[in-house]
């Protein structure tokens, strides 16, 4: 029997994240791949556009061994290939290159990269590994035309493939088309590169209330792994290169036993010279700058000179990354390249000419601090403010589906007179992004070890310390303020101040430390002033392009007395009425959105449930499963009853619209008994 026999009035399935067909027509079963592959993921994409690519010349002795490794025409004894190296050496870089130049391969007669996948911790596409396997899946299709056929077919007998388990997917998807083919032996073998799976941070099965950050990231990151072996373990053409940051317990999972015989590891810290590469990059950069420089009247020798080189490739200590955040802060239109160069070389620290013994991030460390003194004394209270306020919306985006806020965005929701935020961070170019169009498409940062140097660092300079929940802080109170703004007239623009406001206020507030803060009931007061059920409804308008998903774990614990999104982080009477007015604006909007009469006034309403379903279904299984039974309940039954008589296709799809994959067994039971009492009340 088919899958769609079980739900005979339904259309379409809205399941974490992605809205399931029922059935596929002849033909679309390729386009419907695509819809819900990561396509930001593969290395040519145009979310990675330009994508981070190896200096010409430099790198070669990695890229080669892995080349050799894969062979192109005899597949490798060990098909999986682990690169690792810690922040900054280029890992990204040598994925890229390496898939570049095999693409590019002409004498080869296929294409020997199968498939590729770049994660990336501020892509929500990328972060996570919900669309791994079905993106795997969709490149096979184009790099092995052969198999297209298969894996069109097993999406036509069951579209709901794309929502199953992850393994699931796998075998669907990957391993029995290539299976239906035969003559495997015969086929040349594929290379599949994973870069950056410690990127992979976010997991759409864990509530990050529920379950630590750390915790979480470590199980994802294992499962991909788990995944890959899986996928190894069924003979097919494939080999694979991951490439990662040597995590912990990515380590430990490569040097087990299950994956040690079958995996070569390569580390790209003690393979190359990192010292002639360098040396490479620099004289090529900084005559690439000389030349736009042109000669100055008086020079006695073209700049930069050999000693300046010298010095400057001493201090990078071999460190790539050292090396390109300095000819990005020095290549700057509105300052002389050769003064900030020779500012970095005048500074004294702590140095030692052993260049392979020194600590990978000593040097790249003591650069960021250098930095941060390019910054005028007057704007660094500002600067360290634009900072923490940087870490707190990325620690925020990084669990949420949005993209992060602008650096004006930052000054609205901090108070700050517009355009302070860039001022004070403008000498920050090298390792910060400035410009809103990149910042939206890769985060504020170049590099996370900038972001990591100041979590650590501290005080970063004698005069310049960062606090992470001074940045939380300020920035949930400028979420809490703009929302108040919000009521149910639907009369103001939301701005995107605003409309980051609605997104992230619940994250910031789990990030935020109750007991570090001087005055917590400020917060709760800015609560109290807010119209939520106005909030709600303004997130489920049709026209509103928000990424909303995050928000059921908002309603995780509502009507537990202590374990839920307010009383959790703080205990007293002004918390216990923040409870009430938030638990009541959420009924609020949860019958609102129910009303038929409601429904037919919002334009496109059609389409509202895509957007209201996983909320709704998260809400009710709370409301059906709390201790004791809240009066809700049977209004919310009534809600149904009345939309069951009105608006009976928007019913059957409400009723479908199930989140499978984010609710437990019982949770599920306990909603379809709420429709089930619906479904009686109005047949009687």
């Amino acid at each position: 029997m088919s899958a769609a026999s079980y739900f005979p009035n339904s259309r379409n399935f809205a399941i974490n994240k992605l809205t399931i067909n029922s059935s596929i027509s002849e033909g679309d079963a390729l386009q419907y791949l695509h819809k819900h592959s990561a396509t930001g993921a593969m290395h040519d994409s145009e979310e990675r556009y330009p994508p981070p690519l190896c200096h010409e010349g430099t790198r070669e002795v990695v890229i080669c061994r892995i080349e050799g490794w894969y062979g192109f025409e005899k597949p490798p004894e060990k098909k999986i290939m682990w690169v690792h190296a810690p922040a900054g050496y280029g890992k990204t870089a040598v994925a890229g290159t390496v898939s570049k130049k095999m693409e590019d391969s002409t004498d080869l007669g296929f294409n020997p990269v199968g498939a590729t996948f770049f994660f990336w911790r501020t892509s929500p596409e990328r972060n996570s590994p919900a669309r791994f396997i079905i993106t795997l899946a969709y490149q096979f299709t184009i790099s092995i035309p052969e198999l297209a056929p298969h894996i069109e077919a097993a999406l036509k007998r069951n579209p709901m493939v794309l929502n199953k388990a992850l393994e699931t997917q796998l075998t669907k998807l990957i391993v029995e088309p290539f299976k239906s083919l035969g003559g495997l032996d015969a086929m040349p073998h594929r290379l599949v590169i994973i870069d950056g799976l410690d990127e992979c941070i976010n997991s759409d099965q864990e509530s990050r209330v529920e379950k630590q950050y750390a915790e979480d990231q470590e199980r994802v990151q294992v499962r991909v792994l788990e995944l890959i072996r899986t996928l190894h373990s069924h003979n097919l053409p494939l080999c694979f290169l991951i490439l990662s940051r040597p995590e912990p317990w990515i380590k430990q999972h490569m040097e087990s036993r299950s994956f040690q015989s079958i995996t070569e590891t390569l580390d790209l810290y003690q393979v190359g010279d990192h010292i002639q590469d360098v040396e490479k990059y620099v004289r090529d950069e900084l005559a690439r700058i000389a030349e736009a420089l042109g000669e100055e009247p008086g020079d006695n020798e073209n700049w930069p000179g050999e000693d300046l080189v010298s010095d400057f490739l001493r201090r990078t200590r071999g460190h790539m990354l050292y090396a390109t955040t300095v000819i990005r802060h020095i290549d700057d239109p509105y300052d002389d390249p050769r003064q900030r160069l020779r500012n970095i070389i005048d500074y004294k620290f702590n140095s030692t000419p052993d260049f392979a013994h020194s600590t990978p991030f000593s040097s790249l460390h003591e650069l960021y601090r250098q930095i941060l003194r390019s910054c005028p004394r007057a704007n660094r209270d500002t600067m360290v403010e634009v900072l923490e306020e940087m870490l707190a919306s990325s620690s925020s985006v990084s669990l949420m589906d949005g993209p992060p806020p602008s650096l004006h965005d930052l000054d609205r929701l901090a108070g700050r007179v517009p355009g302070c935020g860039i001022k004070a961070t403008r000498p920050l170019h090298a390792v910060v992004r400035l410009s809103d169009r990149h910042i939206v498409d890769d985060g504020f940062f170049y590099h996370s070890s900038f972001a990591e140097f100041l979590k650590a660092e501290s005080p970063l300079l004698p005069d310049v310390t960062l606090n992470f929940q001074n940045g939380i802080r300020r920035l949930l109170m400028g979420c809490l303020k703009s929302l108040s703004v919000i009521g149910m007239d639907g009369h103001v623009v939301i701005e995107k101040h605003v409309a980051f406001s609605l997104e992230s206020w619940p994250d910031l507030w789990l990030l935020w430390k109750a007991d570090a803060d001087p005055d917590p009931s400020q917060l709760l007061k800015s609560i109290l002033a807010i119209d939520f059920e106005a909030c709600l409804s303004q997130k489920f308008l049709p026209d509103k392009n928000f990424h909303f998903w995050y928000h059921r774990f908002f309603v995780f614990g509502l009507y537990h007395p202590t374990n839920n999104i307010i009383t959790r982080k703080v205990c007293s009477p002004l918390a216990e009425e923040a409870l009430l007015h938030f638990r009541s604006s959420v009924e609020g909007a949860s019958l609102r959105i129910l009303d038929p009469v409601y429904l037919s006034s919002v334009p496109g309403h059609q389409g509202l449930f895509g957007r209201f379903s996983d909320l709704f279904w998260h809400f009710v299984a709370e409301i059906s499963q709390a201790e004791h039974r809240p009066p809700i309940f049977n209004d919310v039954v009534q809600a149904l009853r009345r939309l069951g008589e009105e608006q009976e296709e928007i019913f059957e799809k409400l009723m479908w619209h199930k989140p499978f994959s984010l609710l437990e067994e019982e949770h599920i039971s306990a909603v379809d008994q709420m429709f089930k009492l619906a479904r009686q009340i109005e047949k009687s």
